[in-house]
């Protein structure tokens, strides 16, 4: 794993239970990464950047994002930790902006602090189809789904993520 660079960017994938204000704040800290690292049989290199929830997301967060997949010139593997509600958005533009590599973006509906296997899922079906990607693009790794980010969508009606 250690020609994949795993950009951190927040989303629910990362959120904890503040209990002095009952909410869920996303945690900057890669806390749920490096639990999963430290029980994995191999490491994987983890930058944090922006560190919110993908609702809050604009352009200049997504160009933040680009701008770190370009800087780490020695990888042409990564995947992205987002937010499940605007994962097809930041696909979207980096789409138009990069074509030159493989890139997985994945998430978590339910945090992996209240409950750890959904995102531990989507994280480990995220290792294994990068290394199997053939051609370069932007894919999606969502509830056991993995494709192309055009062909993996949220369904906001049931909860889930489907194949289009």
């Amino acid at each position: 794993m250690n020609n994949i660079l795993v950009i951190n960017t927040g989303g629910t994938f990362n959120k904890l239970y503040d209990s002095i204000n009952g909410e869920l704040l996303v945690d900057g800290s890669s806390n749920a990464l490096n639990v999963i690292s430290k029980n994995w049989l191999c490491e994987f290199e983890i930058v944090n950047i922006i560190g919110k929830d993908s609702l809050e997301f604009d352009d200049n967060d997504r160009n933040i994002i680009l701008q770190t997949i370009k800087n780490h010139t020695s990888n042409n593997k990564f995947i992205i930790i987002h937010g499940t509600d605007t994962m097809h958005i930041t696909a979207e533009f980096l789409d138009l902006n990069i074509k030159d590599k493989y890139i997985v973006i994945t998430g978590a509906m339910v945090p992996f602090s209240i409950n750890p296997i959904e995102a531990t899922a989507n994280f480990a079906s995220s290792a294994g189809y990068i290394n199997n990607i053939k051609e370069f693009g932007i894919y999606i790794c969502m509830n056991g789904l993995c494709g192309k980010y055009n062909n993996i969508i949220k369904n906001r009606e049931i909860g889930k993520f489907i194949q289009k």
